[in-house]
């Protein structure tokens, strides 16, 4: 098969799973509407979801990410229960990653080989790390989102600092290179499902490779768009997830992805990066200190007394 045709075919394959993931988020707004009894909150988003939805893949856009902010964002506001951080964030940007797939693999060379067989890979871990994650507890959710939320701002001091892999010219991958892009990927997709961003950890990877850093672009943007469909419809169907969170993420980010890809298209962002980094540390540790506090209420009473003396 010829690149153009691989390309197209990897369109044609995109619009599909998009398909599948707005039938899978259709039939829980009826399900909402139908269960909804009276006294619960609307099933509509507010100005805050739609506005949080709006700059998180504005900025996204732009290379800041926006799992890690969107996350200090509920935390700080309350605005999704802990467990269900995942879920939201995966369901949530959705759309707005779509959006930016078809745009990034658009007007991006990469070799489409290296992009579709990566694409894949990120996939298949995503489909392993949503069937784990959407079962954990409240507290394993706490102390895996606050590593992330580590791990996350970890990635974007070493951006801020100019100590992330240079990189290189290549375009495309092959043999034992493209071997580690494999696993590379497959482990990143199935860390996503728990909140870790794709776009600092796959620029790593990429640049480690002797990749172009640009490539990360399609990579990573290619790889959320088709792994967070497959996700998603795990955490739906277990019901994993904040649906008027969803909603706002959704409905306001993809205007957030236009106006940032064809009319800002880029912009000096080293103060917000620090500012980002010092936002998801707070909430990190505000996140592990929730779960510490859920160990602390599970001790069985006749424990207490010991423990406290």
């Amino acid at each position: 098969m010829t690149a153009p045709a691989m390309k197209t075919a990897l369109f044609v394959s995109l619009a599909l799973f998009t398909l599948l993931y707005l039938a899978a988020i259709l039939g829980a707004v009826r399900r909402a509407r139908r269960d909804r009894r009276d006294g619960e909150p609307p099933i509509a988003p507010g100005p805050l979801q739609l506005g949080l939805g709006f700059v998180t893949n504005f900025f996204d856009t732009l290379g800041i990410g926006s799992f890690a902010p969107t996350t200090a964002a509920f935390k700080l506001k309350n605005l999704v229960p802990d467990e269900k951080i995942p879920g939201t964030l995966n369901v949530g940007h959705t759309l707005p990653t779509v959006t930016q797939a078809f745009i990034f693999i658009a007007i991006i060379s990469v070799d489409v080989r290296t992009l579709v067989l990566m694409i894949s890979a990120a996939v298949a871990g995503s489909w392993l790390g949503a069937g784990v994650v959407a079962g954990w507890s409240r507290r394993r959710v706490q102390i895996g989102v606050g590593l992330a939320l580590l791990a996350a701002a970890t990635l974007f001091l070493m951006q801020i600092l100019g100590i992330a892999p240079p990189g290189g010219d290549a375009l495309s991958l092959e043999g034992v290179r493209l071997a580690i892009g494999l696993l590379g990927s497959f482990l990143l997709g199935a860390l996503m499902e728990l909140g870790v961003g794709f776009y600092g950890p796959c620029m790593i990877l990429v640049s480690l490779l002797g990749m172009n850093p640009q490539a990360a672009f399609p990579i990573m943007m290619g790889s959320c768009a088709f792994l967070m469909p497959v996700g998603s419809v795990k955490f739906i169907q277990r019901r994993s997830y904040s649906l008027p969170t969803v909603l706002g993420l959704g409905l306001g980010g993809v205007p957030g992805v236009l106006i940032a890809a064809f009319i800002v298209k880029s912009l000096p962002l080293t103060w917000l990066r620090w500012l980002v980094v010092v936002v998801v540390l707070y909430a990190a540790f505000a996140m592990l200190r929730s779960a510490a506090r859920e160990r602390a209420a599970a001790v069985p009473a006749r424990h207490r007394p010991a423990l406290e003396a």
